[in-house]
């Protein structure tokens, strides 16, 4: 499962790569930040169509493997957030550095371009609006 509502484990996700003969691991944590697009944010959900979405990961962290040797381990939180909660966290280790590095970027890249989730955020203001991931500053009113 990539995909959960509770609080990601982030030693857990390092530890699923970690190995003696992985000398470098890189992560990447995504938490979730107090401002979007010059306006405050208060807090935020995120959903998705789950059977897709999970479908989507695993081909992601599969070509990473495929293309790098490397061990890559993936989670994304769905449901509520509050500001300063990890959203999303990968973990790519491999013999050497440049590979961890370049897998891990990788996959959050290719997660934020093609896993079906979405974001909705709640501003200081009142306002709600769902955000276009794949976009700089896209939103729609929720």
């Amino acid at each position: 499962m990539y995909l959960q509502e509770t609080p990601l484990d982030l030693a857990a996700l390092v530890a699923r790569v970690a190995s003696a003969d992985r000398g470098g691991i890189a992560c990447f944590i995504g938490n979730v930040r107090d401002h979007h697009g010059g306006r405050a944010v208060r807090r935020l959900e995120y959903s998705a169509y789950l059977a897709m979405a999970e479908a989507e990961c695993a081909r992601i962290v599969a070509a990473a493997e495929n293309r790098w040797p490397v061990a890559v381990a993936l989670a994304h939180r769905i449901g509520g957030l509050d500001i300063g909660e990890a959203a999303v966290a990968v973990a790519a280790a491999g013999a050497h550095r440049d590979e961890a590095f370049d897998a891990c970027r990788y996959v959050i890249e290719e997660v934020k371009r093609r896993v079906p989730i979405w974001k909705r955020e709640f501003y200081t203001d009142g306002t709600v609006l769902w955000v276009d991931p794949t976009a700089e500053h896209a939103s729609v009113p929720a």
